[in-house]
């Protein structure tokens, strides 16, 4: 009955209401009269008319901005992902994008493309909108400068990383010199032109840096923590430093600059003493994702803005203003992680790439079509290097580090990555650096970037020791060793209960290495430690509470799939396991699967298909990672799947055919050292006309009676399963329940996949 009236009424709004409108616009036609309005013929091409409306719309400002934004995030992360592979920072790839898009390559090879995609009247929204990025990411680069660490670190970072600027900055001064007269802009004074060299060539990537210590896993070494403090030293000296030559040449003079720069003084204190204090009191009220409201968010915004405003207004650059902004938030590393994860989205996807675009499309490599313009190119390059990476090298060495550790500190402060091209793009809107000079000094920034790995490589293959990743207790051949790799704490504490429960009794005979790698990506060089202990730690406890040895393993990755095979294959493991995704017992029916969403068609198919984040995989239950592992693993690898997993008393080992005997290994060593109760399904008929199996299944018999027993029913019942605790699978036969759909999928208890 309600269903009848909601129709009613819905016919009786919907159809009054439109009989209106039309009556209206009818009745409106008369008010036309006298207004000169001219219509189109009935003649009109409409086809026609609809192109046009096309190509205005296409030209409109918003949609010329929203195509560059487009083109700019896609060729961004394509170049990104390139350099990624050959093990360079994706910094590096993004900067050659931008450049690739420039009139270098794209504006010189297409320009009629590169004129519609890039017409100079939209340059301004784009540098605008590439200016509110640099904002948010000078933003972040505060936040994750750690000031409590700078204070406590060793006279010898402070003395190498001040160093590494006044050598460098008083090289680029003498440089500026001699080029001066022929490249620098006419109007521009020696003393704004020099200066601009001098810092340009004393800039090092803090954020390109730490990226580098991190997926080399540097950050625990006296290096790593040595290199990223000189980073961080030399990121606060050089931006300061910045900010007085930035109100030289806006002032004109050191005198005049002088009012600038006693602002900027009273600008700091202010930040330093009032601001602060009030940011730490709201950051300690709010240091809960839940807490960390609108209103708190908004508060903490406008504190960036402002200060971005006043340093501005003052004459010291936005950017300034940010950066300050960045380092007085609140202390706790909590509170500045959710904020970062709020602001570095948006800043380093979107609209930090703009940037990159935005300095390509001012670096113009054409016009260095002389050889000599080539040569003063690599005399700059020169200069950049033997005043950063010699200058920082020597002084480590004088401070006693070691030739090894000394030129590694060199080859990492050498790094200007996207800081350089802050630096530059602030010297170019100054009208201090030429077209020529900011080309020349954009290759310099990418050469010096791109040759910090082949460096470090070089600098260790010179000086090789005999150090490696896999542990030195994992020695003779005779131990029976496993390597378990994990994601969380909780799948690391399943994974280890399993291993115990197959190496439980041997005692000195086994190793359990427990593993846990994070992507370089997620991890800040100064959480590394709290970030070790909060993944180590519980997998650690349950060591201790199964009374299980365990050597734990930690490393900061690039590429997670390649270093666990690496360890895995180098270790000369027996056994690699490996934990996937959420349960495929969650929720009702079957949930969700090795981490995929899946869809119950109805209740005869169980399952329809796997589909999530990596895609459709037809033929495997594996997302590429596992699948990638599988492959690549020299060694046994078990694939574990969980659904409350208590202890391993009860197991259940379907055999489908003769591939399937080496299951019954590992039946044996579950008996030996966990006394657990095993149940073989001769699955296929092969248990009973396969003589190795047979043969093993009475060795077990006579060594532990009443431990194992043959089930020849294939119809198992919901009960049985729901009694087990785990189910142990070989890889070929779990894909044929896929395939097949099972109904066992339904019930079945925590899984073991194993891949012989």
């Amino acid at each position: 009955m309600n269903n009848i009236k909601n129709s009613l009424f819905y016919v009786t709004i919907i159809g009054g209401f439109t009989a209106l409108i039309y009556w209206v616009i009818s009745k409106g036609v008369s008010l036309e009269v006298g207004r000169n309005i001219v219509k189109k013929s009935v003649e009109s091409n409409h086809w026609k008319d609809f192109l046009h409306s096309m190509v205005d719309n296409l030209q409109h400002p918003l949609a010329i901005l929203l195509a560059q934004i487009i083109t700019i995030i896609l060729v961004a992360r394509l170049f990104g992902w390139f350099f990624r592979k050959i093990g360079q920072p994706s910094v590096i790839g993004e900067m050659i994008a931008g450049i690739v898009l420039g009139p270098s390559l794209v504006g010189m090879y297409f320009p009629e493309f590169s004129a519609t995609l890039f017409p100079k009247e939209s340059l301004g929204n784009l540098q605008f909108l590439s200016q509110i990025g640099l904002i948010l990411f000078m933003f972040v680069i505060g936040m994750e400068l750690d000031l409590k660490v700078l204070k406590n670190k060793a006279h010898d970072a402070v003395v190498i990383s001040h160093a590494s600027i006044v050598i460098p900055f008083a090289l680029g001064l003498s440089l500026a010199y001699f080029i001066y007269e022929i490249y620098a802009p006419m109007g521009v004074e020696f003393s704004s032109f020099g200066l601009f060299m001098g810092i340009a060539m004393s800039i090092t990537a803090f954020p390109v840096l730490a990226r580098i210590v991190q997926e080399r896993g540097m950050q625990k070494t006296r290096l790593g923590t040595i290199a990223i403090t000189c980073a961080a030293a030399d990121d606060i000296t050089a931006w300061c430093i910045l900010a007085v030559v930035i109100a030289i040449v806006k002032a004109g003079s050191l005198a005049s600059s002088l009012y600038v720069i006693g602002m900027a003084i009273l600008y700091v204190i202010i930040m330093l003493k009032i601001v602060r204090p009030f940011l730490k009191r709201v950051g300690d009220l709010n240091a809960t994702r839940e807490s960390l409201n609108k209103p708190v968010v908004a508060i903490f915004f406008i504190t960036l803005l402002i200060s971005a405003y006043a340093s501005e207004l003052i004459g010291i650059h936005a950017l300034f203003g940010a950066f300050l902004a960045g380092a007085i938030m609140p202390e706790n590393n909590k509170f500045r992680n959710i904020f970062i994860e709020k602001v570095e989205d948006v800043s380093i996807i979107v609209l930090l790439p703009l940037f990159f675009v935005f300095t390509g499309l001012r670096t113009q490599i054409g016009l260095l079509n002389d050889p000599e313009l080539w040569k003063i190119t690599g005399l700059i390059i020169l200069v950049a290097v033997v005043g950063k990476f010699f200058g920082s090298a020597l002084t480590a060495k004088f401070m006693g580090q070691n030739w090894k550790d000394s030129l590694s500190i060199g080859a990492l402060m050498n790094t200007r990555g996207l800081m350089e091209l802050v630096v530059l793009n602030i010297g170019y809107d100054l009208g201090v650096l030429s077209t020529e000079i900011f080309t020349m000094m954009v290759i310099m920034a990418l050469v010096t970037t791109f040759m910090t790995g082949p460096a470090l490589d070089f600098i260790g293959f010179i000086f090789k020791d005999k150090a490696t990743a896999v542990p030195e207790e994992i020695g003779t051949k005779s131990k029976y060793k496993i390597l378990l790799s994990f994601a969380t704490p909780e799948r690391g504490k399943k994974l280890l209960q399993i291993a115990n429960s197959l190496v439980k009794k041997q005692g000195d005979n086994s190793i359990v290495t427990a593993m846990h790698l994070s992507l370089s990506t997620e991890v800040h060089s100064f959480d590394i430690k709290e970030h070790e202990r909060k993944m180590l730690v519980p997998v650690i406890e349950e060591s201790q509470r199964l009374n299980q040895n365990v050597v734990s393993l930690f490393k900061v990755s690039n590429d997670i799939d390649s270093d666990i095979i690496d360890t895995a294959n180098q270790g000369e493991y027996d056994l690699l396991l490996i934990g996937l995704g959420q349960s495929i017992f969650e929720g009702t029916l079957l949930g969700k699967i090795l981490g995929f969403t899946t869809r119950i068609v109805n209740p005869d198919r169980l399952i329809d298909k796997f589909t999530g984040k990596e895609g459709l995989f037809e033929n495997s239950p594996f997302d590429e990672r596992t699948r990638h592992i599988i492959a690549k693993a020299k060694m046994p690898v078990g694939i574990f799947i969980e659904k409350d997993l208590e202890e391993v008393n009860q197991v259940f080992i379907p055999v489908f055919n003769k591939e399937d005997a080496f299951l019954i290994d590992y039946a044996k060593k579950l008996i030996n050292n966990n006394g657990s109760q095993i149940t073989v399904l001769d699955a296929g008929g092969e248990v009973k006309n396969t003589r190795e199996i047979q043969e093993t299944i009475r060795s077990i018999e006579q060594i532990a009676p009443n431990h194992i027993m043959i089930m020849n029913d294939r119809t198992l019942k919901k009960e049985f399963l729901e009694s087990q605790d785990l189910m142990i699978i070989s890889l070929e036969s779990w894909k044929k329940l896929i395939e097949s759909q099972s109904i066992w999928l339904n019930n079945s208890p925590s899984v073991l996949i194993l891949k012989p």
